[in-house]
């Protein structure tokens, strides 16, 4: 049994809406995702890393299994830093660094990261498909194709070369066009 996240799904908690997610954790040596990341829509709170052990999918996006207060709990989603005290131009202050919060091993796959087939780029991360029961991830789901041809496809795992700086596949476009569009 298969589960799908689309990246840009609405998230609730068990008492109210929390956030879109924005993107995943990938654990590329096991080759599951491990967390979502949930960013609150027009709020001035950092996202939270939710593990994927609290996430059901609904028709209409996420339920994740836990309250509003324990969603706030979570893991940020970035680390913010000051930097040391300095002069800017006339201008004292410290200067802030927000980095993603990614857990050690993992890597991140956010909405729209490009996907490179051998011979060039082929479009943008929807989503993706795991393994319900382990976790492991099956598909990527890519929307592929120009205005007037564009299609989604479930591309295989076992096409993923890499996840560092985008998608890279081990596929070539042509190999992509073939896919059946996903259901």
């Amino acid at each position: 049994m298969s589960t799908e996240f689309m990246l840009g799904a609405k998230a609730n908690c068990i008492d109210g809406f929390c956030g879109e997610v924005s993107r995943t954790i990938v654990d590329p040596a096991a080759g599951t995702i491990t967390h979502l990341v949930v960013e609150p829509r027009h709020e001035e709170k950092p996202g939270r890393l939710v593990p994927l052990e609290l996430v059901d999918t609904t028709t209409d996006g996420v339920m994740l299994r836990c309250t509003l207060a324990e969603f706030s709990a979570l893991d940020p989603a970035e680390q913010v830093t000051l930097v040391e005290d300095r002069d800017f131009g006339g201008v004292r202050g410290a200067p802030v660094v927000v980095n993603h919060a990614v857990p050690l091993g993992g890597a991140e796959v956010g909405q729209h990261e490009h996907v490179h087939a051998v011979d060039g780029e082929i479009g943008q991360v929807q989503g993706f498909v795991v393994d319900r029961a382990d976790h492991v991830l099956t598909h990527v789901l890519l929307k592929e194709g120009h205005l007037w041809g564009r299609k989604q496809v479930a591309i295989p795992v076992s096409a993923i070369a890499s996840v560092t700086d985008g998608i890279h596949l081990n596929i070539t476009k042509k190999q992509v066009e073939e896919l059946p569009p996903a259901p």
